[in-house]
């Protein structure tokens, strides 16, 4: 499988243990890393054209994948 770049253990190495941690007792943690991975993969894949968008599409998919990683910063800097 290729790489994809920014998966959350890559985006906060620093916070690698309380991500794990959070993921096993946070609900609401859990539902926006799931969202926000399915979305990262989803931009990779057209970035790569292995599922090609249009432009708006795209810029669309990253705001929302920066709105989810905005959140999860807050939630682990909290």
């Amino acid at each position: 499988m290729a790489h994809t770049p920014h998966e959350l253990h890559e985006e906060f190495p620093e916070y690698a243990d309380k991500i794990s941690a959070l993921k096993q007792s946070d609900a609401h943690f859990v539902k926006l890393s799931e969202e926000y991975h399915t979305l990262n993969r989803d931009v990779h894949r057209a970035e790569t054209d292995v599922e090609p968008t249009d432009d708006a599409h795209m810029a669309e998919m990253r705001k929302k994948r920066m709105v989810l990683k905005d959140e999860i910063a807050r939630l682990l800097s909290a």
